[in-house]
């Protein structure tokens, strides 16, 4: 990793965080520290119904426990590091900042493959239900998780690689509260055309190419609703979807919003939308699930009742 920051000419960069405000530096802590805390408690709540209630032993929830995971592990890889800089230090040495990178861009694109595979499971449940159980077996679901789970990781890996033939001699300060592509290739002192045409064109597909599969799912899916004649068999039809729709949409909407654009372009204001992204879509994916789903909201007053004390007999 030494051998990193030598070739670099850069040993370490100064985040900025949210604020240079001192007075906004504890308000802000307390603030992500709740965040944080809300996000870990809601996932794993939502993992531990599912794998302790029989009824929720099916593919769409084995998918978002999956989820649910990864938002606990993407959220680990950004919040603590803001929490250390609102009160203490605002540096991050090289390799930390490319292994937050790394680690930002393999699980957040994990999400994103999950969120695909989500669909497809209720594209085949609703558009071909008697087949539902053949093609959403066992072993295809174990292969969905483990294609999601391990492709991001070579995406990452390549921008990860790219970033680091980069030469950084000047500025080492970050506008922003956490290592990306956009600000980090802002300071390089170097020709960052090939990371920009990668990350334009590559980075472009692996973001939209997931969404429009979504989005083509979605589409058969509201083409069977539409014909189902009764209004109740309409409704539990849309029930079933409109979670996953509004995770769906506040994910990848603040996505496009940050990624989509040249670097030369990206500022301060983008901020906002990536803490929608990378912590509140986090902390919201349990609540949104969860107050739609009779399922899962049974399955998560059963685990809260098994946990509390029994009593004792008169």
């Amino acid at each position: 990793m030494e051998r990193l920051s030598q070739t670099s000419g850069v040993s370490e960069f100064i985040l900025l965080g949210l604020s240079s405000r001192p007075e906004d530096q504890k308000p802000l802590f307390i603030l992500f520290l709740t965040i944080y805390l809300v996000t870990i408690t809601g996932n794993l709540l939502i993992i531990l119904a599912i794998h302790s209630d029989p009824q929720l032993q099916t593919p769409m929830y084995f998918f978002l426990s999956f989820l649910s995971f990864t938002d606990i592990c993407f959220t680990t890889t950004i919040v603590p590091r803001m929490l250390v800089n609102f009160l203490s230090v605002k540096t991050i040495s090289y390799a930390g900042s490319l292994t937050q990178m790394y680690f930002i861009y393999a699980l957040g694109n994990t999400d994103s493959c999950l969120l695909v595979v989500m669909a497809f499971d209720r594209y085949v449940a609703i558009c071909n239900p008697f087949h539902y159980v053949t093609i959403m077996n066992r072993h295809r679901c174990a292969l969905l998780v483990a294609f999601s789970c391990s492709v991001p990781h070579f995406h990452s890996l390549l921008h990860t690689l790219l970033l680091n033939q980069l030469t950084f001699c000047n500025s080492n300060v970050i506008h922003h509260f956490l290592c990306d592509l956009s600000p980090l290739m802002k300071l390089s002192c170097s020709s960052t055309f090939v990371n920009e045409m990668v990350l334009m064109t590559e980075g472009s597909v692996f973001v939209v190419t997931p969404f429009l599969c979504i989005a083509f799912s979605y589409t058969r899916i509201l083409i069977t609703i539409l014909k189902i004649p009764s209004a109740a068999g309409k409704r539990k039809a849309f029930s079933t979807c409109g979670s996953h729709l509004t995770v769906v949409a506040l994910f990848y909407g603040s996505i496009f919003y940050v990624y989509l654009q040249p670097v030369s372009t990206y500022t301060v204001r983008d901020h906002m939308a990536t803490i929608v992204y990378t912590v509140l879509s986090s902390m919201l994916n349990p609540f949104i699930y969860s107050l739609r789903n009779k399922d899962l909201k049974q399955g998560l007053r059963k685990l809260v009742g098994r946990r509390k004390p029994q009593a004792a007999p008169s």
